[in-house]
């Protein structure tokens, strides 16, 4: 009995491990490329090689810096706007049933519209207002389907906070718009910060609006790393230095944030 549970720990082990091997490799071969040589990088197999830093050198020195930072700028504004706009429609949503279940199936629904869906209005919209090529061209895209994730993210989180602590604050005389940004707000603060990390995620990831909104002032970072696919082949070096870059901060900052990330996009369902 004892040896066939042995027996089944290892299997269920062997397989996390090959799980894990899978997922990681990727990261690692990327890792590894942006430190070799062109010629080592045509033996994509080849572990022994003499690192180098010129990859990260001339990624350094090109326009990946000023796009990285457009990146920052373009989901920090998103993430405020998307928090700004969608916790008080998730309080509402949660407190006050606004809508009834439709209403919050319908918030879901608007994130999943496809990205080609919206490009055509988005783009004739932000022609007309001389937007085109700016950061702000950006933000409105993200805001269509940040908005929404981030409004049924914070459901649940509103739904976990008894009512019992609003309605003590308004006996001790607060309205309900200061209980719920005196009281509720703070007490939701780790779904808050989640909600804003998956969020910024989700801008700083997207090529697919920046591609089509950005000019040559206002490209965000994927849009950058797109950018060494180049008429003499991929500059895979310099591409794997601003792949790293672009993941390191992301992947750090997600292990603090996890189980929030998963309560939190499976709180927002509807409740019997």
């Amino acid at each position: 009995m004892i040896s066939r549970r042995l027996a089944t720990q290892a299997i269920i082990l062997l397989i996390l491990c090959l799980a894990l091997a899978i997922v990681i490799f990727p990261y690692l071969w990327t890792l590894l490329a942006s430190f070799k040589t062109e010629a080592a990088l045509n033996r994509p197999l080849d572990w022994n090689f003499t690192p180098t830093l010129a990859n990260w050198q001339a990624m350094l020195h090109s326009e990946i810096p000023r796009q990285v930072l457009n990146s920052i700028i373009v989901g920090t504004v998103t993430v405020l706007l998307s928090l700004l706009l969608g916790a008080p429609a998730a309080y509402s949503f949660s407190r006050f049933r606004t809508g009834g279940d439709g209403a919050r199936f319908a918030v879901l629904l608007a994130q999943m519209l496809p990205p080609a869906a919206l490009i055509v209005p988005l783009f004739l919209l932000m022609y007309t207002l001389h937007l085109l090529d700016t950061l702000w061209a950006v933000v409105a895209s993200h805001l269509t389907f940040i908005l929404p994730l981030v409004t049924w993210f914070l459901i649940g989180f509103f739904d976990d906070v008894p009512p019992e602590l609003e309605e003590q604050a308004m006996v001790d005389g607060c309205t309900q718009w200061q209980a719920f940004y005196r009281v509720v707000l703070p007490t939701i603060r780790p779904g808050l910060g989640a909600a804003a990390l998956f969020g910024f995620v989700l801008s700083w990831n997207d090529l697919f609006y920046a591609l089509l909104l950005t000019g040559k002032h206002s490209r965000t970072l994927p849009v950058g790393i797109a950018g060494y696919w180049t008429f003499r082949g991929i500059e895979m070096g310099q591409m794997s230095a601003a792949i790293i870059l672009a993941i390191g901060p992301v992947i750090i900052a997600s292990f603090f944030v996890q189980r929030y990330l998963v309560r939190g996009l499976g709180g927002g369902a509807v409740k019997g």
